[in-house]
């Protein structure tokens, strides 16, 4: 990653890195940066899948963020536990849902 990158990594990405008791990330930051970008794109990719699940199963965004998120976990997508929950997250922040 050089230095004139325009992308900011937000600090909730960066805090999946920092393990407990630490302040600095466990991994370079082309590692982070690289990861961001897979979470952030799939993120933008569930938008229209997850309003089209709210829509055809008549079931809360709740519910439906809970399914896409079970599914980024059981299926070989490469995500880690902690990335698939920031996904879930910023997918709702995507959609202007209300998470938990």
């Amino acid at each position: 990653m050089s230095d004139d990158n325009q992308i900011i990594v937000p600090p909730s990405f960066i805090a999946l890195f920092v393990e407990p008791g630490r302040i600095k990330p466990s991994a370079s930051r082309e590692h982070i940066f690289a990861r961001y970008d897979l979470c952030e794109d799939m993120a933008n990719l569930l938008t229209e899948q997850a309003s089209n699940k709210l829509w055809e199963l008549g079931i809360t965004e709740a519910d439906v963020l809970e399914r896409i998120h079970r599914g980024l976990l059981t299926q070989d997508v490469g995500l880690t536990e902690a990335e698939a929950g920031w996904v879930v997250q910023r997918l709702a922040e995507i959609l202007g849902w209300e998470t938990q």
